[in-house]
């Protein structure tokens, strides 16, 4: 009887705030509301960091598996949005640990219609995202994460090799190859935009 009474808690699905208190309490409809409205910015952070639409959709729904489970401890004084890329992005980047898949698959810019930039990612900037992604998708798989752990998702290059499990010489050679392979490939394919790379730390 409890768990049925819970399940029926009632939520308002333009109250943000009702909507994961009803998820806390194990609202099927309510996490089916989260999980859709925050479906296509989770779906972007995967597709950056995998290889694959199946690698991604895994990813994913670990993700929000992840997400759901967590819920109870988050805190709504901080953004939501960055609450659950922190989660997404940690997801994927154990993902990688796991299968180390060290394979050049490419991944269409279809699946990017969706990509999402906070404000702080001034350098990639809503003109340049799809020109910039599809070059970024075109480097080896370590240098594409390593690159989009530091320049898109803010990790400090010892960070990175924390979560990598590899030093930091490594890390920080993986780095600036990926950026001067970007370089180059900006150079060739869109020379108006070369120059934003240098931009970055």
């Amino acid at each position: 009887m409890m768990n049925s009474f819970i399940h029926r808690i009632l939520f308002d699905p333009h109250n943000f705030q009702s909507v994961v208190q009803a998820c806390v309490a194990g609202n099927r409809s309510a996490q089916r509301e989260l999980f859709k409205k925050y479906f296509s910015y989770g779906k972007s952070i995967c597709f950056r960091y995998t290889a694959s639409p199946e690698e991604a959709e895994e990813v994913l729904n670990e993700g929000f598996l992840k997400v759901f489970n967590n819920l109870g401890k988050y805190d709504p004084d901080y953004p939501f949005k960055a609450w659950l890329r922190t989660i997404m992005v940690n997801t994927a980047i154990s993902h990688y640990r796991k299968t180390r898949k060290y394979n050049d698959a490419w991944v269409s810019l279809d699946h990017f219609s969706d990509f999402d930039l906070d404000d702080s990612d001034d350098v990639l900037n809503q003109t340049a995202t799809q020109e910039i992604l599809q070059v970024i998708q075109q480097l080896r798989p370590i240098y594409r994460t390593v690159f989009l752990m530091n320049a898109v998702d803010g990790y400090a290059l010892n960070e990175i090799s924390e979560l990598l499990n590899m030093n930091n010489a490594t890390v920080r050679s993986h780095y600036f190859r990926a950026r001067q392979e970007l370089r180059e490939r900006l150079a060739q394919e869109y020379p108006h935009l070369s120059g934003r790379i240098g931009q970055m730390n």
